[in-house]
């Protein structure tokens, strides 16, 4: 770590970024975000201090919700915004490294890696869909068989009636599943939002597009 209590704030690794893109751009405690080049990669970082982000400061902190929804805010605004200009794979949150020729080094020693997760994600985005079933009110509604019998006959079809409205919702909500899943064929986004309206029994929610949130983990770790 440098002697004036900072160190280096990873937030995600990126290629082919303009950095025109980070003018005014800050990250953790309102830090102004630069790049760092090397071995044709930029690392997206800033300053942090060390009675926060340091290894035992992290640890209380973390315990902290107000500070861990700030952190986690601002690492992801900083990877948004370096994503949607250019192929961005986001690190974990509070990765910090000594000074900015310890993050030089690792994106060299680390090219292979980062490259390779760099083209899997160049030309896509993720999205979140989440779809919600509501069953009809046929599928709903009790069997209703004739009367007679005991205790023991009306306990046995009620669960009969139980069983047959289960499987006549679970078929109606596959068949409605099927539908959403042809949908996203083509133009994924426009399908999945129209959804909602054209299958009945279906509401649709799409969020994104997000960064690729599947994270790089630092081999060597944090405070390095």
């Amino acid at each position: 770590m440098s002697g004036d209590g900072t160190a280096v704030y990873l937030y995600g690794v990126t290629r082919g970024l303009d950095p025109a893109a980070l003018n005014g751009a800050t990250g953790v405690d309102a830090e102004p975000v630069r790049a760092v080049t090397a071995a044709g990669l930029t690392a997206l970082v800033s300053t942090a201090r060390l009675d926060r982000y340091g290894e035992q400061a992290l640890r209380a902190n973390l315990e902290d919700l107000r500070f861990l929804e700030d952190t986690a805010r601002a690492h992801h605004d900083v990877v948004g915004l370096a994503a949607r200009n250019a192929p961005t794979a986001p690190v974990r949150i509070a990765t910090l490294y000594r000074d900015e020729d310890r993050v030089r080094q690792v994106l060299t020693q680390r090219r292979e890696h980062f490259t390779r997760v760099l083209d899997g994600i160049t030309g896509r985005t993720e999205w979140g869909v989440k779809a919600y079933a509501h069953p009809p009110q046929a599928a709903q509604e009790p069997d209703r068989g004739s009367g007679g019998g005991g205790a023991g006959t009306a306990y046995l079809r009620r669960r009969q009636d139980q069983r047959r409205r289960r499987e006549r919702a679970a078929r109606h909500l596959a068949g409605l599943a099927e539908g959403l899943h042809d949908d996203h064929a083509h133009r994924f986004v426009e399908s999945a939002r129209a959804a909602g309206d054209r299958l009945d029994g279906i509401e649709v929610e799409v969020t994104g597009p997000w960064p690729p949130y599947s994270f790089i983990t630092a081999q060597d770790g944090t405070g390095e």
